[in-house]
């Protein structure tokens, strides 16, 4: 057995399932090799895409998923999304081939590729080490919870194993990141503050969407009458919750960021508050006591100082914390939770409770409307991939998700180009719930090679483009100053008519009234993608995005 087919089977030993890839000559054998040992690969039209559609299924899955590129240029071209993994602790596995020779046109240094974007790197460097080094791979991006970069040298990938399959047989998936049991003394700290706190909030991150954690904080909350939200990556979490924020940040509600504003301890649950989640340190009021739970000892205090850090999972503090609470007294208290404050909270913590003034025209749709009408059309049962962007707020805040598994977040990096690619992997981890993805006109336009992807795979997948014409993020930053315009903007293009061309069905929307086509769709028999290309108003920039240049 050749070194290809050796690292490929223990990639899928090691408990790989999911590929995605472009296949050139350098990584032909070994792509091929982990399909015929089980694993699932999807051919995407870009690496890149690649790469994002392995990072939202790892993400939504919650195991590890793999990326095959070609030497040299394979690797370059996914690199955004490889960067976008590793700062967001996606286990991914990227698995490179390498061109060693340096007269190579392919040779470039791929190991400090990798870690230029914050992924670590790993190397095959013999027949005799090759699957041991394959599954170490696996075994480092489970349990420290990151991206793996893995050169396969092209003269090492030919060369014989020895004793392959005794070896591939005692190959099997690293356990998991273990779980972080914090310190009494930490714990007991924390169950301190919550008993003296009067009006508690509760911030929940990425680290609080695993297993049982919802329970756990909703039961501390419960005792310490604890209003909740999240951040951005894990909306969803405390879903039909009567005292839910919903997201912290920017994108919270004017209510909720009073609310926010006004605790007197703000707990962090597995959210590392950065400046999105924190408005740039000013939603979290200064004489709040800040405390800070995260299994990562790096995590605590990273982006802000915190008044106490607790080292633990997420659920293991908060079941702890409840446990010591009740050892002093069994009564919940009141804290932020007043009857006054119940009557109203659902009400004015929604954005879609929040007054505007409907800026549609004929020939140019509010995209607060279109969003609004979109999430009483469109099944409750979805999960969305969002890109970045000035429109990015509307779907994120306006279209509902049943539960922390309904958004996929690719925004580590703060890439355009990205959602696309988000919903068809999040669409492949979940192919219950109808896949949504919400992009620019810029960021489709990136990543349109991917429609054919969605099309290959039939995806029942509905592609919503906010379309301004424009980088409408930048002509809301530099506009209002005067500056020249023209290297932002675009003529009109027809992006339904693209869409038609991939193998979609299409609708131009301008109107409200537009929108029948997607009644119709959803009734129908799905049985190809959905575009619509939504003409959206450009006079006045997102609200997020304001208050996102407020902090510069």
């Amino acid at each position: 057995m050749k070194v290809a087919e050796a690292v490929g089977r223990a990639l899928v030993a090691s408990g790989v399932g999911q590929v995605f890839g472009v296949v050139g000559s350098g990584n032909f054998h070994v792509t091929n090799a982990m399909a015929a040992a089980g694993a699932r690969f999807v051919a995407t039209r870009h690496e890149g895409g690649a790469a994002t559609m392995a990072d939202a299924y790892a993400r939504v899955s919650g195991t590890v998923a793999a990326v095959s590129v070609h030497q040299g240029c394979g690797l370059t071209n996914a690199l955004t999304g490889i960067g976008e993994a590793a700062k967001s602790g996606t286990p991914l596995v990227v698995v490179a081939a390498e061109a060693t020779q340096r007269r190579s046109n392919f040779h470039v240094d791929q190991e400090a590729l990798a870690l230029a974007v914050g992924a670590r790197s790993a190397r095959v460097t013999s027949a005799a080490t090759a699957i041991a080094e394959a599954a170490v791979a696996v075994r480092l991006a489970v349990q420290v919870r990151g991206t793996v970069v893995l050169n396969l040298p092209l003269d090492v990938q030919q060369q014989d194993v020895p004793d392959a399959a005794r070896t591939l047989a005692a190959v099997s998936p690293p356990p998991a990141h273990p779980l972080v049991t914090p310190s009494g003394a930490e714990v007991a700290e924390l169950a301190g503050v919550l008993e003296s706190a009067r009006r508690p909030v509760f911030i929940a991150g990425r680290g609080a969407r695993g297993p049982g954690c919802r329970a756990a904080l909703e039961a501390l909350a419960e005792r310490h009458g604890a209003l909740l939200a999240t951040s951005a990556v894990a909306r969803g979490l405390f879903h039909g919750n009567p005292w839910s924020l919903d997201v912290a940040g920017g994108f919270s509600s004017p209510r909720a960021a009073e609310l926010i504003q006004g605790a007197d301890v703000v707990v962090a649950w597995g959210c590392s508050l950065t400046m999105w989640t924190t408005r740039h340190g000013r939603l979290i009021g200064p004489e709040s006591t800040l405390v800070q739970v995260d299994d990562d000892p790096a995590a605590l205090g990273a982006h802000r100082a915190v008044h106490l850090g607790v080292e633990g999972d997420v659920r293991s503090v908060a079941e702890a914390a409840l446990a010591s609470a009740t050892g002093d007294a069994v009564d919940s208290r009141p804290g932020y939770r007043t009857s006054d404050l119940g009557q109203t909270l659902a009400e004015s913590c929604d954005w879609r409770s929040v007054p505007y003034e409907d800026g549609s025209t004929r020939e140019r749709i509010d995209p607060r409307t279109l969003t609004i009408a979109l999430d009483e059309i469109l099944p409750a049962e979805r999960i969305i991939g969002v890109d970045s962007g000035n429109f990015m707020g509307y779907p994120t805040m306006f279209l509902t998700v049943p539960d922390e598994q309904g958004l996929c977040f690719t925004q580590g990096f703060q890439s355009i180009g990205l959602g696309l690619a988000t919903a068809v992997g999040a669409a492949l981890a979940r192919p219950d719930r109808l896949p949504v993805a919400a992009v620019g006109d810029g960021g489709l336009m990136m990543s349109a090679v991917e429609l054919d992807t969605v099309r290959r795979l039939g995806l029942p997948l509905v592609v919503v483009v906010y379309d301004d014409e424009a980088y409408g993020a930048e002509v809301h930053h530099f506009g209002p100053d005067g500056f020249p315009l023209e290297t932002v903007e675009f003529p009109p293009t027809d992006i339904a008519a693209l869409a038609r061309g991939y193998g979609f069905e299409a609708v131009t929307v301008r109107t409200a009234a537009d929108l029948k086509p997607v009644r119709d769709w959803v009734a129908g028999p799905r049985s190809a993608p959905l575009l619509i290309d939504a003409k959206v108003v450009r006079e006045h920039g997102s609200w997020w995005l304001e208050e996102a240049f407020r902090g510069h």
